[in-house]
């Protein structure tokens, strides 16, 4: 079994900053991909940046440019600086990562979401 807990979230003004992380931990033998999603109130959640297990990153059109995907793999964490924030990216934010365990089998987890507030 493997978990996840996310952090960093908060109330931010217009244009502000924020750091989210997640860190994984229990039966890790490989992560293989970690990634973040949003999910805003009535929307469906989407993707907003993935990296893979040798450092490729993918953003979605709307953050390309403001979002930063990164990683400390010693730690099995992953963080999404997010800067220039627009009220319209208020949501829940969840990390995802597809994990091999130490029995070898494939999985993605979802942390539990941390909420992110962008207002005045």
């Amino acid at each position: 079994q493997v978990h996840l807990v996310e952090s960093g979230g908060g109330l931010v003004q217009p244009g502000g900053s924020l750091r989210l992380s997640c860190v994984a931990s229990g039966s890790i033998f490989r992560i293989n991909n970690m990634k973040w999603y949003r999910q805003a109130p009535g929307k469906e959640r989407e993707l907003v940046a993935t990296v893979t297990s040798i450092g490729s990153t993918n953003y979605a059109d709307s953050v390309k440019g403001r979002f930063t995907i990164s990683t400390n793999n010693a730690k099995n964490t992953v963080y999404l600086q997010m800067n220039s924030l627009r009220p319209e990216e208020t949501a829940v934010y969840y990390c995802n990562v597809l994990v091999t365990s130490s029995d070898y089998t494939l999985k993605a987890y979802w942390g539990q979401g941390t909420q992110v507030t962008v207002s005045s």
